[in-house]
């Protein structure tokens, strides 16, 4: 099975690397009746949603970026594949020279360091936005959230600090690289972003983790997931982007999208329905 999907934009090469994947039952998605969820699922066949970990490599202008490192070996052993991925796609971790985090979250952090706090990318600088450097910096804050946020405090400071001589914090809307900047989709978390590629008459956008659960979120972008801090704001922001999006008629992708996880956003009722040119 390939764990890679590449596609030209403009000059530039990108690739999803599929670091691995898990189901969500209607658990996750507390606010929203079973009855809906079970209703969505059963459109697809379906009777918990699935959901990939995915990161993204980006060639372009002889810069190596990678957007996100997956969750390593903290998910179980459906997930971790991201060094497998990457051979696949023929670059090493000592090849790539950006990091770029979309958030702080443990599924796309924990690849970034090994199990006893290393960094992995020993030549990448690591690019985070202010907003979220400083909420997981916040250790007083952190420690007083509900369970398992303390402890996902303390991963992202060990990521912030493996990499603290190799540490650039950007605002919210700011350069990661030539061509590539950052996009605020706050809610998630505060910092949450994603980003916009442009490469000639090329583009891609990436919406971080706007959407968990394509076959859920995209139908109808009300469905918060039980992970978003802010769920409210979340909802905004998800409805926001899939509505520009579904103008723009621009292709995105996304943390959790399914493989090969390049996708156009089509209005369909209320809500959206994804997919791929």
């Amino acid at each position: 099975m390939t764990r890679i999907a590449t596609r030209a934009i403009g000059d530039a090469t990108v690739t999803i690397l599929t670091d691995g994947g898990t189901e969500f039952g209607a658990e996750m998605f507390p606010s929203t009746p079973e009855a809906h969820i079970t209703k969505l699922l059963a459109t697809h066949d379906a009777t918990k949603a699935a959901t990939n970990f995915n990161a993204v490599l980006i060639r372009n202008g002889g810069r190596t970026v990678l957007c996100d490192a997956g969750p390593r070996d903290l998910f179980g052993p459906t997930c971790g594949f991201l060094p497998q991925a990457m051979e696949e796609a023929g670059v090493g971790a000592a090849g790539i020279d950006t990091l770029f985090a979309t958030h702080l979250h443990p599924d796309h952090i924990a690849g970034m360091i090994t199990a006893e706090g290393a960094a992995v990318f020993g030549q990448a600088e690591l690019v985070v936005t202010r907003d979220e450097v400083n909420f997981w910096s916040d250790e007083a804050l952190t420690d007083s959230l509900p369970e398992p946020l303390p402890g996902w405090a303390g991963l992202a400071r060990a990521v912030l600090a493996a990499y603290n001589d190799r540490l650039r914090i950007i605002e919210a809307n700011g350069e990661i690289a030539p061509g590539l900047t950052a996009m605020a989709l706050p809610g998630h978390t505060p910092g949450h972003g994603g980003w916009r590629l442009s490469s000639g008459a090329g583009h891609l956008i990436h919406g971080g983790d706007i959407i968990h659960a394509p076959e859920l979120q995209a139908a109808d972008p009300n469905i918060a997931i039980v992970f978003d801090i802010d769920a409210d704001t979340a909802r905004a922001t998800r409805k926001r982007l899939l509505d520009e999006l579904a103008t723009d008629g621009v292709l995105f992708t996304g943390g959790h999208f399914l493989h090969p996880a390049f996708h156009i956003a089509v209005r369909d009722g209320e809500g959206y329905r994804l997919e791929r040119p």
